[in-house]
């Protein structure tokens, strides 16, 4: 699913939370109207006790708060800072609570992250209220001025209101706080789409990105955390690289939170090593960063390039086409290019047995989760 072209925004890329969470807290600190938050993963620690402060104190200045989390990705919310929210007057809302009635619909989740202000600025990106996100883990933002926050808000309200019994706090239809729509930008404007993603019936990330591939001709850079894509993607990128297009993959290292599902894309490495695809392993921190270059078109979200996202989740991307952000998105591509180790055909040809055997194992256990529904 997918919103319009539009004119007139103004995007601003946030690499790694030492820039991208003083940006976002000093504009949650400018709300006088409202403030919209949709994450994933919010834990409890210093990271998630300074978001709910900073809340809080909004809400104490009269400002209307909705925080919409998922239902698993809070678990580790503690009940005295979910009762601090409410307290507060801030309403908070959970996506598909855990349920043991219908085990198949647990593994929706809403994976989307989302902070919306007043209506005039937002972010979205891979971020959580989680501590890692603070230094341990390398996260990329961006900073959201101009029409595109009409389709944010709306993305938000409609999920918000068909949640309306699973939480707490104001029954207000989140539609009545926008009075009016958000105006574009001047000078220096951007052109900027909303593209939203719901399960595996409504995979518009997917096809819009394999578009772009389609009809790269210089540059193809992907970043994600996740690497497991599917057949049509491989296959497009290991033709991209046969007709000469810059094809690289920027993916963790050793240093990750999930070696399984590292295991599972390090069985795709070697045929995509032999079309000509590039592959860099990050080094320095764990990368959980989601964004994409093909040619001066850019995506910044929260859509991993595995089967989990593809098929279950809520996600959403802001797709961005300029020359000038996408020069910026290529000098941050080519900063941790160079904090990675590139891996060599010859080299992977030579790995170990019990790489190959945990390369088997588990791709067939991803294989098998993708056959659910």
């Amino acid at each position: 699913m997918q919103g319009c072209w539009r004119e007139g925004n103004r995007f601003v890329l946030l690499p790694e939370g030492s820039c991208f969470l003083p940006t976002m807290f000093e504009a949650l600190s400018q709300a006088r109207r409202w403030i919209l938050v949709e994450l994933y993963l919010m834990e409890s620690g210093v990271l998630a006790t300074r978001l709910i402060d900073a809340l809080i104190e909004a809400a104490n200045r009269g400002v209307t708060v909705l925080l919409m989390l998922d239902g698993f990705g809070s678990w580790k919310l503690s009940s005295g800072d979910r009762r601090r929210l409410s307290e507060s007057g801030i309403a908070l809302r959970f996506f598909n609570p855990l349920a043991l009635k219908s085990l198949t619909r647990n593994l929706t989740r809403d994976h989307r992250k989302l902070v919306i202000v007043d209506g005039r600025v937002a972010f979205t990106g891979g971020f959580g209220a989680v501590d890692a996100f603070m230094d341990a883990w390398f996260e990329v933002a961006v900073r959201i001025e101009g029409p595109v926050i009409n389709d944010w808000f709306k993305l938000f309200a409609d999920l918000w209101d068909s949640q309306l019994t699973q939480g707490s706090g104001k029954a207000t239809l989140v539609h009545e706080l926008a009075s009016e729509p958000v105006e574009a930008c001047y000078g220096n404007a951007m052109r900027g789409r909303v593209m939203w993603g719901k399960g595996y019936r409504y995979q518009a990330i997917r096809r819009s990105l394999q578009r772009r591939v389609v009809k790269a001709r210089q540059r193809i850079w992907l970043c994600t955390p996740y690497f497991v894509p599917t057949l049509s993607l491989r296959l497009r990128l290991a033709k991209a690289a046969s007709r000469g297009v810059d094809v690289r993959l920027l993916l963790p290292g050793s240093i990750n939170d999930n070696p399984g599902v590292r295991y599972a894309g390090h069985r795709f490495y070697q045929r995509l090593l032999k079309s000509g695809v590039r592959i860099h392993e990050f080094q320095p921190t764990f990368i959980h960063a989601k964004f994409s270059l093909v040619d001066d078109w850019c995506s910044i979200g929260s859509c991993n390039f595995d089967h989990w996202s593809l098929q279950w989740n809520l996600e959403a991307n802001q797709e961005i086409q300029d020359s000038g952000f996408a020069n910026r998105v290529r000098e941050l591509f080519e900063r941790n290019f160079a904090a990675s180790r590139e891996i060599e055909l010859t080299d992977w040809l030579r790995r170990s047995w019990h790489q190959r055997l945990r390369e088997w194992l588990f791709g067939t256990l991803n294989a098998w989760l993708t056959r659910l529904k």
